[in-house]
């Protein structure tokens, strides 16, 4: 049975192309450039001043990047910034949803802090259970303390 089952195999085999070929290739592109760079000099030569402008205009440019002038204002250039082109003192622009999220932790912060201080309904609420809590614990803690003692008590008069 093939590799694959019933259906057979699909890869199929590596194909390399033919440095010959390659080579071939690039001697006739670079023909091309050479003899279409020696019109735009001829050009240019009439015209004095303009060299350094012909020069920027017929750059090596991918496909068909060079037939058609494009002017998008979506389109985003991926150009990294250099450290010393970095603005430190520019304000970012927040998204809605991120000046959302950030009065979100603003209010919660805010609300916290009125509880905690208690001026708030709620607040009042828990330092009061707070209060009565800390009493249960000193009333707790000072029975503990009654409790040793007679315990202290009772073992000095067993020994005696």
């Amino acid at each position: 049975m093939p590799r694959g089952g019933r259906k057979g195999h699909k890869g199929g085999g590596k194909k390399f192309s033919n440095p010959e070929e390659i080579d071939r290739q690039m001697r006739e592109q670079r023909a091309l450039e050479n003899g279409a760079g020696a019109e735009k000099k001829s050009s240019s030569e009439s015209e004095e001043g303009s060299s350094s402008e012909d020069e920027s205009q017929y750059k090596k440019r991918s496909a068909v990047e060079g037939l058609i002038e494009i002017e998008n204002p979506n389109r985003v250039s991926n150009r990294n910034k250099k450290a010393t082109e970095v603005d430190l003192n520019a304000t970012t622009v927040l998204s809605r949803r991120e000046r959302e999220e950030l009065e979100k932790q603003k209010s919660k912060e805010l609300i916290r802090k009125l509880q905690s201080e208690g001026k708030t309904e709620q607040g009042r609420a828990d330092l009061a259970r707070l209060a009565i809590i800390k009493k249960q614990r000193e009333e707790a803690a000072k029975k503990r303390e009654a409790l040793m003692k007679e315990k202290e008590a009772q073992e000095a008069k067993g020994k005696r």
